[in-house]
């Protein structure tokens, strides 16, 4: 490895370093009780090098959650582009999604540590990556209602997938900060959850 590769690498290793810092500090301590300086602490370095990286702590925020609706929305679209039938397919988005926030709770909780201003830098990758992301549960949604598998009523594909999204989204809220509740097993759960919301809009 060249002297200019082995600099890029550890430039790439410090970049991320700071980002898994930030994400654990965030999703812990609260976006607004961390500090660039405490992040930086934490990463291993000065709060100047980071600046090297990172703009602010608002910059920080919308690279993890850029990096969340990436990873989720990989998921997603493999599920929009098999070929079962849709309403198989939209369980399988509703059963990913879940999984996904229970799998991966750092990253799913720092999609939504803080109120987001709606002019932030956070807010815009809300309006890309992460419309991205609803845009493949409701495309799904809508190849359903098509399908007709779905209650005749049923013909609004954002209006069906929001109240799905409300639903699988407060079931990963409750399993990942409810600690203390006396949840059934994971599986169990999360499958009774998904067959409820399927039965109550399908035909």
């Amino acid at each position: 490895m060249s002297v200019s590769e082995r600099r890029a690498s550890y430039r790439e290793s410090l970049r991320q370093e700071i980002l898994d810092a930030a994400r654990e500090l965030f999703v812990v301590e609260g976006y607004d009780a961390t500090s660039v300086r405490r992040i930086a602490v934490k990463a291993g370095c000065s709060a100047g090098i980071l600046y090297h990286y990172f703009e602010d702590k608002a910059a920080i925020m919308a690279q993890l959650v850029r990096e969340t609706f990436g990873r989720l929305n990989s998921r997603l679209t493999e599920v929009r582009e098999d070929p079962a039938p849709p309403l198989d397919r939209l369980r399988r988005a509703l059963r990913t999604y879940i999984d996904f926030g229970l799998d991966h709770p750092h990253h799913y909780g720092v999609l939504f540590t803080k109120p987001i201003l709606p002019d932030s830098k956070i807010m815009e990758v809300f309006h890309t990556e992460g419309n991205q992301c609803f845009g493949c549960l409701q495309t799904l949604t809508g190849f359903t209602i098509a399908s007709g598998a779905l209650r005749p009523e049923l013909t609004d594909a954002a209006e069906v997938a929001q109240a799905l999204w409300v639903s699988i989204h407060g079931l990963v809220s409750a399993m990942t900060l409810a600690k203390g509740f006396p949840f059934v097993e994971r599986s169990r759960l999360v499958e009774r959850q998904v067959d409820i919301l399927i039965a109550g809009v399908r035909r």
